[in-house]
């Protein structure tokens, strides 16, 4: 009896204001409240609001038998407490009907794991305590930012108490093989769940697309699909963004109908079930090894690194953000760790921009040039603040 496992990637940057040549060592405020909390409130309303009360109903209406992961990060939860507090009081509701697991993840949705091994241990050990105090709960399982993957990174989330990653389920390295299954790494220091992309991408991003064979997806087709993996799999891993519900499929689409019918068609099918990632490890066996020496992630075609490391603008500004480690003075690390996210690095990612398609959620610039200036400026404004008498120079 497969089980299908839900997790939600549930995050928002705090991004950069506007900030530019003029403000190096004038302004040392980077950080743009006023956007920040205007994208705040409007993702809260069209999905955090209604899709975690559907959810609540759910789970009572299915006396717990529908069950959700969700991976939120710290920057997410901090904006939260500030300016949405009853999301808060809505994630700790559910946290208590033993339904709902909060996976383990990076605080600042960061890139530290490819840079810095201690830096990317303190992020996960501060996520843990903050997920610890606000829900009571300590995952076994860790997902990485955008799902990063390799497979020396096994080795150090075992040491951090976890006992499975999730990861992407790569077809060029799974091959003949489904991602149906508990893998695990070559040193079996790690449990690998991985994510069924095509069912995860036909709810995520096929849903609304009427150009699409299989339109209109409803809850009965989907229920039907996950059951013929009957026989040929143990766990459907289905992961996506949180603001699939709501935000990346918008109200009218009837993506909320879908999810309130979702979990009655799954469950009248006597041979599917849902569980968490936790209760899955425990569950089923490993029956494979899941290797790659070089990051895969969860990101577009190449399931690589490029939509964040894929050209020089990128790679200049996270190497010097990267450097300055050794040197940040502890008044300074928070700020140097909002700089971290990954997102800083999306908005300067040009492989979509030459195409005309600029990947414009809840992105601030109208070019990857303008986003790197940006980041560039603040940068150079921290680095004068650590070191006073060195200034940063431009790349060509």
């Amino acid at each position: 009896m497969p089980s299908v496992v839900f997790y939600f990637k549930v995050h928002q940057p705090f991004r950069i204001r506007h900030y530019t040549v003029f403000d190096i060592y004038e302004n040392k405020n980077y950080f743009d409240d006023e956007r920040n909390k205007f994208y705040l409130e409007r993702i809260a309303k069209k999905c955090y609001l209604p899709t975690l009360k559907i959810i609540k109903e759910l789970i009572q209406q299915t006396k717990g038998q529908f069950k959700v992961s969700f991976g939120i990060t710290g920057t997410l939860i901090e904006q939260l407490q500030k300016w949405q507090p009853e999301i808060i009081d809505l994630f700790k509701q559910l946290a208590k009907t033993g339904s709902v697991e909060f996976v383990g993840e990076t605080y600042y949705h960061s890139l530290a794991s490819l840079y810095s091994t201690e830096e990317f241990k303190e992020q996960v050990l501060f996520h843990k305590k903050l997920i610890k105090k606000l829900f009571n709960q300590e995952s076994k399982v860790f997902a990485n930012t955008e799902l990063i993957y390799f497979d020396g990174l096994t080795k150090v989330v075992k040491e951090l108490g976890f006992e499975a990653i999730l990861a992407e389920g790569v077809p060029w390295i799974l091959e003949w093989r489904a991602p149906n299954f508990i893998y695990e790494d070559p040193e079996k220091n790690l449990k690998i769940l991985l994510r069924n992309y095509k069912l995860s991408d036909d709810v995520s991003f096929r849903f609304s697309a009427r150009w699409w064979e299989e339109w209109p997806l409803t809850a009965d087709k989907l229920a039907t699909w996950l059951e013929a993996h009957n026989g040929n799999g143990e766990i459907i891993n289905l992961f996506m963004d949180f603001e699939t519900f709501g935000e990346h499929q918008w109200e009218d689409t009837g993506i909320f109908e879908f999810l309130k019918a979702l979990p009655f068609e799954v469950l009248k099918r006597k041979n599917l079930e849902f569980a968490l990632p936790s209760e899955v490890i425990e569950k089923y066996s490993v029956r494979g090894i899941f290797s790659s020496k070089n990051p895969v992630t969860w990101a577009d075609t190449e399931r690589d690194l490029t939509a964040w490391l894929g050209n020089e603008m990128q790679k200049e500004c996270a190497e010097i953000l990267y450097s300055l480690e050794k040197d940040i003075p502890f008044y300074l690390k928070e700020i140097w760790r909002k700089l971290q996210t990954a997102d800083h690095f999306y908005y300067m990612c040009t492989k979509w921009f030459a195409d005309g398609d600029v990947h414009k959620y809840f992105n601030p610039y109208e070019t990857p040039y303008d986003a790197y200036l940006n980041f560039r400026n603040a940068l150079e404004d921290l680095k004068s603040r650590i070191q006073p008498n060195v200034k940063v120079s431009f790349r060509n």
